[in-house]
């Protein structure tokens, strides 16, 4: 490997000791906060059987009445209110005296007498696992940082200290913070402290050299649950693929941190420097492609949403709802970016990108709510995705589903527009130089309208009036036929379960209605079960693919729970007709339709001889 980042003395003493995954620096510019303001907290890990975190808050002298807040939301686009797990708050100057503490609003505390500064101690409650939360048991920690400390208000941007104290014999430790110790670690401000995931426990580590930058995987699983030379092996396929894709490497190292548990799981979260994936044990031997498929995704928003990041969701505002129209580019082209990437690196071939693209507009298709609510407003209402009718197909789509098929429509039309000349790679490059670079961000659906302009020039704004802030359907073979290629529609036979489900990113699916006098009825499965096992195996998230492999008249075996109450239930199938897409080509195929399929599925202009 070219370019091997040298590692720090003091990083090597670490590794002499089983400190593992602890980087120099999260970046040049993150320089350790030595500053008289900085924040300083530290975190006792001693409550492992009770899940209880000790957190104490250092502040340095100013105003006498200082306000510090827990946020209210992060990592989901939803309000989960962390302050509902702090138990207790309180307050001391340096020399040990009691100050006074009073609380304000359910996330904010007052601490008067603060002028010579303040220590604040607060117990909190960490017990939500997967990689949006914060849990801390016998087995691990995993923390989403600002889901256990506090800020003080109007000082985010003050350098911040973090050391964790009582960590259990033998853990060790996974972030991407800069480390002054085994322990230790520096931001130069809260967002990119609690943009920064730690992992502490018995995990087993690997890591990995592409490009220049060194890359870092930790695992915590059980052995038998997953093979790490084959994710180590993975990953460098997809690094390599997303850089070249980008010209671009904003990072000298990068942490991958993976939960494989027994159980529901599913999930991955973004960060700058990392990125945490949950993926249960179950799904991962029964589809091994999803690991590399969650894992491009998420890498490729070290780009788009931590760089290439629309200016409505800035600044970070932890106290409430912050919207935005974008996401159906921020997440939904993510996956877009991400099919590309993964065919570049050889992971998956022609025919797995068009049954991809088939499936993905079946299922828009198949929700009513395509007529009514449009890309843009989708993005507005993920804040409503905690809630089971939300996600009810009458009612709403999915801004990862219809953002996919507009990443790969606004790709085809970009193609056409500039006769092969530009694609939706060079979309993202030019917001990466003219907005991520230049410490801007870019206006929403406005923006990335500009950026697709730019690099077609031409005038995109019907596109984006029609199918992204409006709901018509969308010509599927007006874009395709560029490609070869035309949409077909066929009726299948297919089991009936008798019921609806639908899921929240990691959690289990959940019963959303249930057919009157259906089998499912009969068996007494009714609206608002949580669904824990389907035939012998942990339920995944998308119950219905696992549904849909199933034949009319087979008995179906669930385990639900309601309340408290777990039961195990089964019937047979019933059936029913639907349509099923497929892609195929055109008649009379032509080469220029040819050549243009083959830099369309490589994510590249028609001949560009990049990587």
């Amino acid at each position: 490997m070219i370019g091997i980042r040298k590692v720090a003395p003091a990083i090597l003493l670490f590794f002499l000791f089983g400190w593992a995954a602890v980087p120099a620096s999260s970046q040049a510019t993150s320089s350790p906060a030595s500053s008289s303001d900085a924040v300083r907290y530290t975190v006792s890990l001693r409550g492992t059987t009770s899940h209880l975190v000790q957190v104490e808050m250092q502040l340095g002298s100013g105003t006498g009445n200082r306000e510090v807040q827990l946020p209210v939301w992060n990592a989901l686009y939803q309000v989960r209110d962390f302050s509902q797990y702090v138990n207790w708050v309180r307050a001391k100057n340096s020399s040990g005296q009691s100050l006074s503490v009073r609380k304000l609003d359910k996330n904010t505390w007052r601490v008067a007498g603060a002028e010579q500064g303040a220590v604040i101690e607060y117990e909190i409650f960490a017990d939500s696992p997967g990689p949006f939360g914060a849990q801390l048991n016998q087995h691990h920690a995993f923390f989403n940082l600002a889901e256990v400390l506090m800020y003080s208000v109007g000082a985010k941007s003050s350098p911040a200290n973090v050391s964790f104290i009582d960590v259990p014999q033998g853990w060790h430790v996974a972030t991407p913070l800069a480390a002054s110790s085994a322990t230790d670690f520096t931001a130069p401000n809260y967002d990119r402290l609690v943009d920064s995931p730690v992992e502490f426990g018995t995990f087993q580590e690997s890591d990995f050299d592409e490009g220049g930058a060194h890359y870092r995987v930790a695992v915590d699983a059980d052995a038998a649950d997953y093979n790490m030379p084959n994710i180590v092996n993975t990953l460098p396929r997809i690094v390599a693929a997303a850089t070249r894709w980008m010209a671009d490497r904003p990072f000298e190292t990068y942490l991958f941190i993976y939960h494989f548990p027994r159980g529901p799981a599913g999930g991955g979260m973004e960060h700058a420097y990392s990125t945490a994936i949950d993926l249960g044990a179950d799904r991962l031997a029964s589809h091994p492609s999803a690991l590399a498929n969650v894992t491009s995704h998420e890498f490729f928003h070290l780009w788009n949403v931590k760089r290439i990041r629309p200016q409505s969701l800035e600044p970070v505002d932890y106290t409430k709802e912050n919207y935005t129209r974008a996401l159906w580019f921020n997440e939904g082209v993510t996956s877009t970016a991400a099919m590309y990437i993964r065919f570049r690196a050889g992971l998956i071939n022609e025919e797995r990108c068009l049954n991809e693209l088939a499936t993905q507009i079946q299922e828009l298709d198949r929700r009513p709510a395509h007529l009514t609510q449009s890309a843009e407003e989708s993005s507005l209402d993920a804040w409503l995705e905690g809630n089971d009718y939300y996600r009810a197909p009458e009612r709403s789509i999915s801004y990862y589903n219809k953002g996919f098929l507009l990443g790969v429509m606004l790709d085809l039309a970009i193609r056409d527009a500039s006769h092969g000349g530009a694609s939706l790679r060079e979309v993202f490059q030019w917001l990466n130089q003219n907005y991520a670079k230049q410490g801007r961000f870019f206006p929403d659906s406005e923006g990335i309208r500009e950026a697709a302009e730019a690099v077609s020039h031409s005038n995109l704004r019907p596109f984006f009036e029609k199918y992204v802030s409006g709901t018509e359907e969308i010509p599927w073979d007006d874009f395709l036929k560029t490609v070869g290629l035309h949409l077909t529609r066929h009726v299948v036979t297919l089991a009936e379960p008798g019921f609806t489900s639908a899921h929240h990113f990691g959690a289990p699916p959940s019963v959303l209605t249930v057919l009157p006098e259906s089998e499912a009825q009969r068996a007494g499965l009714a609206p608002g079960d949580i669904v824990v096992e389907i035939n012998g195996h942990t339920a995944p998230p998308d119950l219905h693919e696992a549904i849909a492999l199933m034949r009319p008249g087979e008995t179906i075996h669930l385990v639900v729970r309601r309340g408290s109450n777990q039961r195990k239930l089964q019937w047979r199938l019933g059936q029913k007709e639907e349509v099923e897409f497929e892609l195929k080509d055109v008649d009379n195929i032509t080469p220029q339709q040819k050549a243009r399929r083959a830099a369309w599925l490589r994510g590249e202009a028609e001949g560009d001889v990049h990587p």
